[in-house]
Formats: C-alpha cells, structure tokens, sequence
C-alpha cells in the first residue's frame, strides 16, 4: 500500500474532524467532541500554534492522524504529549499506526524530549498490546484527572 505520512496542513482539518469524531465513536462518547474544523485550523495554524498534526494519506484522502503538543516535566524537562492517534477503521492494520506513531516519536527526538507521554482507554487491548510491542510502558498505577469546563466553574466558585 502507498502511503504518505506528512505534517498536516490547515485545509486537512475537515478530514482530521471526522477522524476524531470517529474515535468518539469508538471509545462510545459519540457527543463528546466539541472541537469544531475551525477551532482546529485556527488552535493548529494561527498566530499562537497550539498543536503539532501529523496525517497518514491514501490515494488522496486522510485515513490517519496524530496530534501532538509540547508540555513539561518538572522531573524530566521537555516532553510531547500525543492527544491522539487514529487510523480510520477500514485501514486498521495496515502498519499506518505504527508509521504515525514513528513519526511522533522521530519528531520527539529530533526536539530533544526526554518522555512521549499519552493515554490508552483501558479495555482497547489491541492498542495496548501495539504500544507495549513498540516499547511504551502502560502506567496501570496513575488516574487521569480531568477538570472539565463545569469543574472550572465549580472550583471557581469555591473561593
């Protein structure tokens, strides 16, 4: 299969929208996304670049996408933080997760981090076994913690 693995582009946005929303799908939070094509065009592309995208292409069309942002460690120093990673179902298998993934992590190393850091929902075995393959540890000690917009206003309101 032919493929191209490429730095996304403000006009792949539409495409990488569909593909997070099929993921919602996946992970059965179908409403969850709230991100709209053109909060990622402007948060990606703007005058304040929030996320770096990566996209997986086939005969023309984005079937793949990781995105990624900058964070530190206080322990370690810099570090990536890859908010997702997803192949379109229908190309699952094909190696273009791991050729996302490869590219993340040449990105990564190329900036000089020191950690890749992201999550895995805890029953999606087949993403766990390919990460764990490649050498990743899946930390089954750690909660993610979330505070979402009503949580910020609830905090808020408390002092």
């Amino acid at each position: 299969m032919d493929y191209t693995i490429r730095d996304a582009r403000a006009e792949d946005m539409a495409q990488v929208h569909q593909l997070i929303h099929e993921l919602a799908v996946y992970e059965k939070e179908p409403d969850a996304v709230e991100v709209t094509p053109a909060d990622l065009e402007r948060d990606g592309f703007g005058a304040e670049k929030l996320f770096h995208c990566f996209v997986a292409e086939v005969d023309g069309s984005i079937v793949g996408m990781a995105l990624l942002f900058h964070r530190y460690s206080t322990w370690k120093g810099p570090i990536i933080h890859l908010e997702d990673l997803i192949v379109t179902e229908k190309m699952r298998g094909s190696g273009l997760g791991d050729a996302l993934l490869t590219e993340v992590v040449r990105y990564g190393h190329q900036r000089g981090v020191r950690r890749i850091n992201w999550e895995v929902i805890d029953w999606n075995d087949p993403a766990i076994a390919f990460y764990e393959s490649r050498g990743a540890k899946v930390l089954r000690d750690w909660d993610v913690v979330h505070l979402d917009e009503k949580g910020i206003e609830i905090f808020l309101s408390k002092i």
